[in-house]
């Protein structure tokens, strides 16, 4: 059915939102300059002193739009926010006429962003974004979701870095230990854990139990952990290694979790993984998620984020906050491109995945979402907190350096990886696209004989 802008997009048959080609949509811009303005046609002369940031005329092959799009998008920003109705009507216009989910890495870009902004300005983020997951949702098929993310581990180790840092770290921590409890709060949906678990099979000492809590937050999550933990309890017993499987939903949020939930036990060695976990943790919680892991007294808690810095959103500063998510965002997309042929259903289903995420950010308020806030920071304000919090940094040793490496030995080689400096005082190590860094992963112990600071 239409969805219109007030919403600017219709629904496909093949359920991708797309924008509508008309030469009229409504756009009601925020602020009282331009209330009930609707944008009809480009302004004439469109091109009259904004030749450094209006694209070629419409006749030009596409291909020429690459380059100057993200400009565009962050000069709209910059409009919308100065109160410019006439220049922010041109840019809109232009990035409307050139976005595409099937484009080129730049009209993707200028697609996604373009819908953040449109749901910005009608401050309807909460309603678009229900929308764009109602229609994933409706259209969710575990097998179909399985190999998505397999290829995805295929052609790029965005995911599959983190894992074998972390099992790595997991691992080292746990060796020659034989009750072993894994609490997870990791948004990977179990996909690490088949190499952990035949890991443990080939031990040299006796095979461990397995005890393995997941916590679920979402909604979406919670359907396919029913899946989930069937395949996992089968491959443990097709390793040889006991396993018991628990699972915790029914929370509107990571920060809402509480130590009597995990069920600890006597004797058990209990490791915390985090891959992409504590972003989707409000920032005011942060601190008391992180003393509730120190209370567990983990062996050790892995982390993995994405390094990009989106705490700081708020209506003074949307327009640098909207730069940070569309460089990471550009190197995401552009990763892709490089990764998949040009024309890939796989390609597009992720790309449509991470809209949810854009929309997330720079379309609703801080709390607006519950169980899907997100708001990732960088590895140097991570770690701040963990050290801030009395923990100290688990360093990897050269085996899973050496794994690591070899992990990306497999992939294009402008894969890399970069490792802490000490004269910067950084901990962890990142996974470099193109000499950007864009994962970062690390491992924390607790300091048991200090006491965290009291907050300020």
């Amino acid at each position: 059915m239409p969805y219109s802008i007030e919403n600017p997009l219709s629904l496909r048959s093949d359920h991708s939102l797309v924008p509508k080609r008309s030469t009229s949509f409504p756009l009601q811009l925020p602020g009282k300059w331009l209330m009930n303005q609707t944008i009809k046609k480009p302004l004439k002369n469109v091109h009259h002193r904004e030749s450094s940031i209006c694209p070629p005329s419409s006749s030009t092959d596409n291909k020429s739009c690459v380059g100057w799009v993200s400009s565009l998008l962050c000069e709209c920003v910059k409009a919308i926010s100065q109160g410019n109705p006439s220049k922010s009507q041109q840019l809109l216009w232009v990035l409307n006429e050139v976005a595409s989910a099937y484009g080129d890495c730049d009209q993707r870009l200028a697609y996604y962003f373009l819908q953040a902004l449109f749901a910005k300005a009608n401050n309807s983020g909460l309603q678009f974004y229900s929308t764009i997951k109602f229609v994933e949702e409706k259209n969710y098929c575990f097998d179909t979701y399985v190999k998505l993310m397999l290829k995805f581990q295929e052609v790029s180790p965005w995911t599959t870095f983190g894992h074998v840092a972390s099992n790595g770290a997991i691992l080292e921590a746990l060796e020659g230990e034989n009750n072993l409890h894994i609490i997870d709060l990791s948004n990977t949906l179990c996909t690490q854990w088949p190499m952990l678990l035949e890991s443990l099979a080939t031990r040299n000492d006796e095979t461990p139990h397995l005890r393995l809590t997941l916590v679920v937050p979402t909604s979406l999550e919670i359907i396919i952990t029913k899946e989930i933990s069937k395949k996992m309890e089968k491959f443990a017993r097709l390793m040889g290694v006991p396993f018991k499987f628990h699972v915790i939903s029914g929370l509107d949020c990571l920060g809402q979790i509480k130590i009597e939930d995990l069920c600890l036990q006597d004797g058990e060695a209990v490791v915390v993984n985090c891959i992409q976990a504590l972003q989707r943790v409000h920032v005011d919680k942060r601190r008391d998620v992180i003393d509730m892991i120190r209370s567990i007294k983990p062996r050790v808690v892995t982390i993995v984020e994405e390094e990009v810095d989106l705490t700081t959103i708020t209506s003074s500063d949307f327009g640098k906050c909207f730069e940070e998510c569309l460089k990471f965002y550009k190197l995401y997309f552009e990763m892709l491109e490089e990764s998949f042929p040009p024309i890939s259903n796989e390609r597009l289903k992720l790309e449509s995945k991470r809209s949810r995420n854009i929309v997330n950010a720079l379309a609703c308020e801080n709390g607006e979402i519950g169980e899907e806030y997100w708001r990732p920071d960088k590895a140097s304000q991570w770690s701040k907190r963990f050290l801030n919090q009395a923990f100290t940094p688990f360093h990897y040793n050269d085996e899973i350096l050496g794994d690591v490496r070899a992990l990306l030995r497999r992939y294009n080689t402008s894969w890399d990886l970069a490792l802490p400096q000490q004269h910067d005082h950084q901990v962890g190590i990142h996974l470099k696209w193109k000499d950007e860094p864009v994962v970062w992963a690390s491992a924390w112990k607790p300091n048991l004989s200090a006491s965290p600071p009291n907050p300020s």
